[in-house]
């Protein structure tokens, strides 16, 4: 099989361009500067765009972030970093409560887990994954061949260069890109707000406008012990943005499925996206309940808490996306593009591969309840259950040969598992108790009492009954011995007696069956005939829209701009001021309770300081903490939000009423310096010395 349709050779090709005004997702070499120019006047130069990129960090629990000074600085959202935040209260310590700020740079506390990436290079790699794909293969050969050819690029790529180098699949599968990343895994908490700040407003507010929310984070970067010296970093801007001004976002945007077949988008309406919906649910029940039995109870579980609630907030926005309108938008450019292939006299007698996907897709239908509860571990919830899993598999793959492992242990991911497997953040078996136990539940009424996985995580037992004693008598809570069982390798594995190392070692064969017809029935169909597609979208319409969202580094631009709801103008930001307001509209309750450091500091703070902002910025999950930029590529502010009509650009983008959310670079000055008195830190923002890192330099 060949394929010769290379991104670069696609890259000059925008004269027909069939995207709305604002929208795209767009990769760094592909980037449309004429377009940019055409719109706005103002055309980003090479350079500049390498200072972007550079500058721009993945933060691999979920997020995005950037560089902002120097010496290692970086800032994110409060809810990306809030894992971090939560891991390092102990000890009677909430900083998730309370807030955090070292002043001093002995004072700023290292993560436990936290992997921050810089995309330092890409190259195009389609023709190796392909090399050893010939003709006569089945569908299945092929995807086991192409996902060797990864891990093999991947492998030679880090022995050769010391990098994070991953292989990221485009237009599903029809290109396919090396991305190489210097990684830092020394990170340490400089500043965090209280919770109550970050997400002021609470899950009412959440995704909605206006905000007024401090949604910040910063953290630092360390190298051999020392600041990270930073030569690309992110200047912070000193005029704020306007009306009209033209910005641009940063980031590393989730998953997308804009270029989806009606067929896979049906899935999705019909199957995935309620079945979420309903576990989401029951897991904030879940969580509410054990909340209320302590405030310690409900320390431990806030940050999972909010996770929760704002997927389940997310999806919902998704399926409200699908509406009648989008879909048959939708439908209709699918059966152009499915007329302009079958006319094309080179496609004669190729197969449909629109019905092969759709064959693929009735497949993964059949497959979606025990790929999700036992393979993708829903029946498994917790910590607990999580690193049993991967101390299981591990140790397994370790002893097969590179190329023939599961993704997501090849040799250049390892030490990426191995950090996360080792972290000393604190587990709390309370909470492990009743999450494997409504899981275990759960699974039990989805996949039915006699399911050969059910019986073997039973034993028996009541739901309850069988997770009390898996926790309760589990030492996976012990970093010591999860390294122990890890560098004991296989042996130590099959002689183990912890319950729950023992539970997934005799459900793996299962969980392995049922991941390997998935992929090869859904997800080598779905990658074969998917780069058909797109070829044929290539042919007629040339490179005009960017490919869905991967958890990759992307470039959005917009303006910033207010729109109308229910035929009322919404200006296009909010004020400090506001916050006030919103708060005793709302009786200064929870989740409208301002801390009391912004209450102590009222008399003192500019109220008119502008704090959120919205823009037309092509977003979705994932570039939470993604900078935002103006054409200086100064930073004005922070993604941390969209509105409620933004959730539909999962599927279709529209700049009617659907904005991005942003934290106003003002708003986080006045806030550092006037109500928590981060002055240092502050400093540091605008270019001046901070003084415990001046010191060591």
């Amino acid at each position: 099989m060949k394929r010769v349709l290379l991104l670069s050779s696609l890259l000059c090709v925008f004269a027909c361009s069939i995207a709305v005004a604002d929208e795209g997702m767009w990769l760094y070499n592909a980037f449309p500067k004429d377009k940019v120019k055409a719109s706005y006047g103002f055309e980003p130069t090479q350079a500049w765009l390498d200072h972007i990129r550079l500058s721009s960090v993945r933060f691999n629990n979920g997020g995005s972030g950037s560089f902002v000074s120097p010496y290692g600085l970086t800032f994110t959202n409060h809810h990306v970093g809030a894992e971090c935040v939560q891991q390092l209260s102990t000890g009677g310590k909430d900083f998730m409560k309370a807030g955090f700020y070292a002043a001093t740079q002995a004072e700023e506390a290292k993560c436990p887990n936290l992997e921050l990436n810089q995309l330092v290079g890409i190259e195009d790699v389609t023709a190796k994954v392909n090399a050893d794909v010939t003709d006569g293969m089945s569908t299945a050969e092929i995807g086991q061949a192409q996902r060797a050819a990864m891990s093999k690029v991947e492998n030679e790529c880090t022995i050769s260069t010391g990098l994070r180098c991953d292989v990221v699949t485009f237009y599903s599968g029809e290109v396919y890109q090396l991305y190489k990343y210097k990684k830092y895994t020394d990170v340490r908490l400089v500043f965090a707000p209280e919770f109550d700040m970050a997400f002021f407003g609470g899950d009412p507010d959440n995704f909605t406008f206006p905000r007024y929310d401090l949604d910040i984070t910063f953290f630092r970067v360390y190298e051999n012990d020392k600041p990270a010296h930073i030569e690309n970093y992110l200047a912070w801007s000193r005029t704020g943005v306007k009306e009209g001004d033209l910005i641009f976002v940063s980031g590393n945007p989730g998953t997308t499925g804009r270029l989806r077949t009606m067929v896979q988008l049906a899935f999705l309406r019909d199957l995935d996206y309620p079945s979420r919906l309903d576990n989401y649910k029951r897991r904030i029940n879940l969580l509410k309940n054990f909340s209320a039995e302590s405030d310690e109870n409900a320390r431990i579980a806030k940050e999972w808490l909010f996770s929760y609630q704002n997927s389940q907030k997310a999806i919902t926005g998704y399926l409200a996306g699908m509406d009648e309108p989008t879909m048959a938008r939708k439908a209709a450019e699918e059966a152009r593009l499915q007329t302009e292939f079958k006319a094309n006299p080179k496609n004669t007698g190729v197969t449909d591969p629109w019905e092969q996907i759709a064959s693929a897709t009735k497949r993964q239908r059949e497959l979606y309840l025990p790929l999700t509860y036992v393979e993708r571990m829903r029946g498994f919830s917790g910590d607990l259950s999580t690193r049993a899993r991967v101390l299981v598999r591990a140790t397994a793959e370790k002893t097969r040969p590179n190329q023939q492992r599961l993704r997501e242990y090849r040799d250049s991911n390892l030490r990426s598992i191995e950090q996360d497997l080792f972290s000393t953040a604190p587990i709390y078996k309370s909470l492990e108790t009743v999450m494997l136990a409504d899981s275990l539940a759960q699974m039990q009424e989805a996949l039915g009492s006699d399911n050969p996985v059910v019986k073997k995580a039973l034993g028996g037992k009541t739901a309850a009954e069988a997770a009390k004693d898996l926790i309760a008598n589990t030492k996976l809570e012990d970093v010591s011995f999860r390294r122990q069982l890890y560098q004991g390798g296989t042996a130590a594995i099959e002689a183990s007696t912890d319950p729950l190392i023992v539970l997934m070692s005799s459900i793996d064969p299962d969980a392995r069956q049922i991941r390997k017809r998935f992929e090869d029935e859904v997800d080598s169909v779905e990658r074969r005939e998917g780069a058909v597609i797109a070829k044929a979208r290539f042919a007629h319409h040339g490179f005009t829209v960017p490919p869905d969202a991967t958890f990759t580094l992307r470039l959005s631009y917009g303006a910033v701009r207010g729109y109308k709801e229910n035929g009322k103008p919404v200006p296009y930001f909010t004020m400090i001021g506001g916050a006030y307001r919103h708060a005793a509209e709302n009786g200064n309750k929870p989740p409208y309770q301002l801390p009391d450091s912004w209450v102590k500091a009222k008399t003192k703070l500019n109220l008119k300081t502008p704090l959120n902002f919205v823009s037309t910025a092509d977003i979705i999950g994932g570039n939470s903490g993604s900078p935002t930029l103006n054409k200086a590529g100064d930073v004005v502010g922070i993604i941390f939000d969209g509105n409620i009509p933004s959730l539909a650009w999962n599927f279709a983008y529209s700049d009617e009423q659907a904005r991005a959310v942003s934290v106003d670079a003002r708003g986080i000055q006045e806030a550092l310096r006037t109500i928590y008195g981060a002055t240092a830190l502050a400093d540091e923002l605008m270019g001046k010395s901070h003084k415990g890192v001046a010191a060591e330099r």
